[in-house]
């Protein structure tokens, strides 16, 4: 019984919206947290945090062959993340900061969700321990079941 009620309070009465919310897949929201998986396309993004630079400079400390660091590279433009220019025979990346967006949205409304699950968890442990007090109270002090 306790169980069912957990799972009622977690759940909440608003099924139907998660279940919608889930029917809404994002590709582009899975783009972007494949692309920030893999720790060397986020070592690039924090370099490229710091200002634009060449796909050598990119290259050099991750102690990847150019076109390993090429394929990396193709992963984070195809997420949005960065934008690459070819002046000559150098190309240079720049980070896209506006491209996190839909990201911190969905992260934002996660945490409303599980703020909001917690609450409702609270109030329920809340209310079985106020029960329990007022249940011994009743009792008496010496009293067992």
């Amino acid at each position: 019984m306790v169980s069912h009620l957990v799972k009622f309070l977690l759940a909440g009465r608003d099924r139907s919206v998660i279940l919608s919310n889930m029917a809404k897949h994002d590709p582009d929201l899975s783009r972007l947290f494949h692309a920030l998986s893999d720790p060397t396309r986020r070592a690039i993004l924090t370099r490229l945090a710091r200002g634009e630079a060449a796909v050598s400079d990119l290259a050099g400390p991750t102690g990847l062959r150019l076109p390993t660091v090429m394929r990396h590279l193709s992963v984070l433009q195809d997420a949005g993340l960065i934008a690459t220019v070819k002046d000559g025979r150098v190309r240079s990346c720049a980070l896209v900061p506006q491209a996190l967006q839909p990201m911190r949205t969905w992260l934002e409304e996660q945490r409303a969700v599980w703020e909001a699950r917690l609450d409702r968890l609270d109030d329920y442990v809340t209310t079985l321990m106020k029960a329990n007090l007022d249940k011994e109270r009743e009792d008496g002090p010496g009293s067992q079941d």
